[in-house]
Order: C-alpha cells, then structure tokens, then sequence
C-alpha cells in the first residue's frame, strides 16, 4: 500500500533557467507502434515500439513485459552515453552491467528503454525544434514515455519508477525532478556537485547533448549557475532516491556527492533515500544493482 506523500514546494524556474521551459503535458493518449515482438525466456516478451512525442518525432524504444500477470509496477530505463542507447540497458549489446531493463523485467517488472536524442535509432535536433538544451527535450520524452506505461493496462500507473548510469543516472534524477509520478529514482554514477565537477569545469555540461546555456548565460562557473544537484535532490524528495556513487568514479567525484546528500538528507525519511559507495570506478556492479532493485522493490512492491 502507497502512502501519502507530502510535497515541498519547489522553484522550477532555476531548473528551467538552464535547461529552458518545460511544455505543458500532453492531454491526449500516446501513440504506440509495435515494430517486432519476441517471445524471450519463461514468459518475458520484448516489444520493439516506437512512441510519438510532443513534437511528432518518433522515439524507439525496447519494451519488456514480464511473465507476471496482473497490473505490474513499471520502470523507465534510461542509457548512458553509448551509442547503441537503448540496447544497453535491453540486454542487446554494450555492458552486461547495465543492463537493467531486462533484468527488472525478470523481477516482475514492466520496462521501458528509451534512446536518448541522437543516440541509437534516434535522429533528432532539439535546437531546431526550439529547444534552449537537449535535455529538457530528454525530459520532455521521458514523461511521454511515463504516459505510454501509465496507459498500458499491464501496468499500476502508482508504481512508476526511474533508473538510470551516467547520463541516463542524472536523466533519472531530471524527469524525477519535473514529474511526480515518479515514485523511486535509481540514479548510479550520475552526478556530483557542480564545484567538484572537473574542479568546477562545466565544459562538459555545457555542449548541445546537454545544456549550452551553462556556457553562453553561466559562463561555465559553478558559482553562477542557478542551481545544483542539491536543489534537483531537493526537488525529489520526499519521494525514494538510490544513489550509487563509487569512490573512484572519475566524471562524478564522490565528495561532492557526499556533501550534495548531506544537503538535503533531512528531507527524506531514512527509508526513502540510500546511498553507496562501493570501491569501484565508473561502475554499476551487480552487487550494486541488486541493492537498487531491493530498495526499488520496497518503494514499489509493499
């Protein structure tokens, strides 16, 4: 049984500085196109579907169905910086670590793998489309992805949750952020302060994958920007947050994880936000990703 959540109140407007404004929510029903169907091991099926966005592109993505009947929890599983998107986390390809879509799915759950713009199948500019950053059109995709599971009669539209590595890690931290339907957030070696990042070098998160505005308005400076990880973190709560963040993780330096979460831990209730640090590089071992889907499962499952 969900419990009731209550809210802080939130300043988007620091987040929309950056990133550029959030569209309203799409009020009609999604569009989904089943590209191919293949029946995969004790029941699972994998659909290949691609969904229509706001802006009418069309987003492939991979589709798992559990073998579990019944209105099923749901994840969005979202990649890292790879080429192949969203064949990582399906299982198909790139590191078996990460690849969380399937294995959610073997637990029960619904997954849906988006690609990322320009990543995988995806071709598509943001900018031309009048965007101010790739990732506000990320968010943008990602609720419609939220729209789609939600639809699914398979799925329980109150059970909803995020996961994601590197750029998928701090995708799932923004559409967590933006969207409250997200109940649980998986973020693994995602983020790190903005003044740890790099020694406080926001070169790269400031080209067009991201946020251009951190270089043209911010000027590339910590010390400008509008907001920090603390504010996203902050702007979760009191909803669950798993935080995988190694001791030797080189894009995402653990010590400005540790004081972002120091920040805003107060806003969480214990159970609603667990942290680790295992003794690895930019990693998302299988010991790790055991206890995200343990911590997953009590968000979602009880």
């Amino acid at each position: 049984m969900l419990t009731l959540l209550l809210f802080f109140a939130v300043d988007f407007s620091k987040f929309e500085a950056v990133m550029g404004s959030l569209p309203a929510p799409e009020r009609a029903p999604p569009v989904v196109e089943v590209i191919a169907e293949v029946p995969l091991e004790a029941g699972l099926i994998r659909r290949q579907i691609v969904f229509i966005a706001r802006d009418g592109d069309r987003v492939p993505a991979y589709l798992f169905l559990p073998a579990a009947k019944g209105k099923r929890p749901a994840m969005l599983c979202l990649h890292q910086t790879t080429r192949i998107g969203k064949g990582e986390p399906a299982g198909m390809g790139g590191k078996p670590d990460l690849a969380y879509a399937i294995e959610l799915a073997r637990r029960g759950y619904v997954t849906l793998a988006p690609d990322y713009p320009n990543f995988g199948d995806y071709a598509f500019d943001p900018y031309a489309h009048g965007y101010a950053s790739a990732t506000m059109k990320g968010i943008t995709n990602h609720r419609r992805a939220l729209d789609v599971l939600a639809a699914m009669p398979q799925v329980n539209a109150q059970r909803m949750g995020v996961i994601g590595h590197s750029l998928g890690g701090h995708n799932a931290l923004f559409l967590a952020a933006f969207d409250r339907r997200v109940r649980v957030a998986v973020t693994s070696c995602g983020f790190t302060a903005f003044a740890r990042y790099y020694a406080g070098d926001l070169t790269g998160w400031s080209h067009k994958g991201y946020m251009p505005r951190i270089a043209s308005e911010y000027g590339k400076s910590p010390a400008r920007m509008p907001f920090d990880f603390s504010d996203i973190l902050a702007a979760i709560a009191p909803r669950a947050v798993f935080v995988n963040a190694p001791l030797h993780d080189a894009n995402f330096d653990v010590t400005g994880v540790r004081e972002t979460v120091e920040k805003v831990k107060r806003r969480f209730r214990p159970a609603r936000l667990q942290v680790v640090h295992p003794d690895r590089g930019h990693e998302f071992p299988a010991e790790v990703r055991e206890e995200a889907y343990r911590f997953v499962d009590r968000q979602l499952l009880q």
